[in-house]
């Protein structure tokens, strides 16, 4: 029997969490017609009940203001198991669900919405993981117009009640901007984006006290948005006149860079299918059998050239949201820096490359080990480590990026940004996660420059062990630099640039793409790992985690 709510292949079994809805509604159908009874159901027939009623209300459009009466009259619980029920449909079946059932599915959504329930926080969270980085199909553009629009109608409903999940949807919302803005020549997405910036620029100036909750990574999704008009005030304000967001508590910019973005914030941008396969690739695939699980996972969710964009929040997600226990760490299964060092390689365009670096190194910049967790750096310092000898010019890159980023990411509060550096390196070494910088520093492939860079970082490193090192200056004075401050980068290796934005006043804001030219033109295909094949060594550099 066809379902009539989701799209199944004739091969595939049947889904459980379909098949109790329909068949709660099959029992039940004569009850779902007015007048409805008046007997009281028991725990077990009320649960029954919500289940039938959720599967009419997709199934039976045209009857779905009489399916939701009957649950207004019925609820006990605040509307928690029916929220709950909704979430699980959200998270396990959206893909297949079928076009009228989506439509229904937001309908019932904002039902909740206007009812309180509990748990719709959780509900809308789940919608806006469905929403997919760099995929400009029909389906999933209709779905963020859907949701931007909620959002925006009952906004002081949310506000009054789930504070908190505005300041998610201004994550993704922001997060999608970056790449609805790359694309210009569609009308109907010049709606949706209008749509996302006034949402966006309304929780910015209207709640930035929300706003802030976010923590650092609201920088690191906003400056991919300083050309746009709408958002070169809020830049401006953001580094020149803090009091006009009308919070007192936010003197400076810094104040966003020195507070950890939580988890929450960055599995918005990981769908739940997304996250299911890349926990699985990092917790029972063997390093050396990964090429086939890295080929199924690419042919998925990174088969087109717009959804490329993808990579910036899976780094992101690897290095901040996955933190393996230490049996996986000690075992042979493949490390999360040989995932990540997969996923460089298979960029093909230089601002996804940038991004995905940035996301890599992020937490370094502004590192205090009083607040982060040594498990978000990692992974770049591994690779780096393990990138040698055989693939240099990973380590070369990635070297590069980083004292690109302490010499030019904002140059004003450089010395947060040294001090974060600085404190990310000695706790590496203090944990055991490296025992030294030994290979780095005497790697005859490595160019003099990074040779000299390190050694001066490794003398401040050295002078800390005697002296704590001093906590950078929370709040700085601001006097933003011209933009010839940020210049042209030539090194020994080749020539690096780093992108600005500029504001109409001639105002750096924080640099929006940090790119190194490439020197030859790389496969389009999806390449595997280029990293040594080899666990044990990953082991035995990776087991004194334990003692952190």
């Amino acid at each position: 029997m066809a379902s009539k709510l989701i799209q199944t292949a004739s091969h595939e079994a049947e889904n459980p969490i379909e098949v109790s809805l329909r068949e709660a509604f099959e029992f039940l159908q004569p009850q779902l017609r007015p007048p409805f009874p008046l007997k009281i159901p028991t725990p077990p027939e009320y649960l029954n009940l919500n289940r039938a009623i959720l599967y009419g209300i997709f199934c039976e459009p045209h009857l779905a203001k009489v399916h939701i009466k009957h649950l207004h009259g019925k609820i006990t619980d605040g509307y928690s198991f029916f929220t709950n029920t909704l979430t699980k449909v959200v998270n396990d079946l959206y893909p297949k669900l079928v076009d009228s059932a989506k439509i229904q599915l937001i309908w019932v959504t904002t039902e909740m919405v206007c009812v309180s329930a509990i748990g719709i926080d959780g509900l809308l969270v789940a919608l806006l993981r469905q929403t997919v980085s760099g995929d400009f199909s029909e389906g999933n553009l209709w779905l963020c117009s859907e949701l931007v629009s909620l959002f925006w109608a009952k906004w002081d409903c949310l506000l009054e009640e789930e504070p908190l999940v505005l300041t998610s949807a201004l994550y993704t919302f922001l997060r999608l901007l970056s790449d609805h803005c790359r694309l210009s020549s569609n009308t109907k997405l010049e709606v949706l984006k209008q749509k996302e910036i006034d949402f966006c620029v309304r929780m910015l100036r209207q709640q930035f006290h929300l706003c802030l909750k976010i923590g650092r990574d609201l920088v690191r999704i906003l400056q991919d948005l300083a050309h746009a008009p709408e958002f070169q005030a809020i830049w401006k304000d953001l580094l020149l006149n803090p009091g006009e967001f009308k919070t007192n508590e936010f003197h400076d910019i810094s104040q966003l860079y020195l507070s950890r973005t939580s988890n929450r914030y960055l599995l918005l941008r990981i769908t739940p299918e997304m996250e299911i396969q890349l926990r699985f690739l990092l917790t029972h695939v063997k390093f050396g059998s990964q090429k086939r699980y890295q080929a199924w996972f690419a042919r998925k969710f990174l088969c087109l050239p717009e959804r490329e964009t993808l990579v910036i929040d899976i780094v992101r997600f690897i290095c901040c949201s996955h933190h393996p226990p230490n049996e996986i760490i000690q075992s042979a299964i493949i490390p999360r820096w040989a995932v990540i060092g997969w996923l460089l390689k298979s960029c093909r365009k230089n601002y996804v490359e940038g991004n995905a670096k940035l996301s890599l190194f992020y937490d370094w910049l502004f590192f205090d080990e009083r607040l982060d967790s040594i498990m978000n750096i990692e992974p770049a310092i591994l690779l780096m480590v393990h990138s040698i000898p055989k693939y240099i010019d990973m380590t070369h890159t990635l070297l590069e990026f980083l004292f690109l980023l302490m010499d030019n990411y904002d140059v004003e509060r450089k010395d947060i940004i040294k001090h974060g550096v600085l404190s990310a390196f000695c706790m590496l070494v203090r944990k055991g996660v490296v025992q030294s910088f030994d290979i780095l520093i005497n790697c005859d492939a490595l160019s003099p420059y990074l040779k000299q860079r390190l050694g001066g970082l490794f003398i401040c490193m050295n002078a800390s062990v005697s002296k704590e090192l001093q906590p950078a200056q929370a709040v700085h004075s601001l006097n933003l630099p011209k933009a010839s401050s940020v210049e042209t980068q030539n090194t020994i290796t080749g020539k690096l640039r780093i992108s600005t934005c500029m504001s109409n006043e001639g105002l750096v804001a924080l640099p929006k793409k940090i790119i190194k030219k490439r020197k030859k033109k790389r496969s389009p295909n999806v390449a595997s790992v280029p990293i040594s094949n080899e666990p044990d060594t990953a082991s035995r550099l990776l087991h004194t985690i334990s003692r952190s």
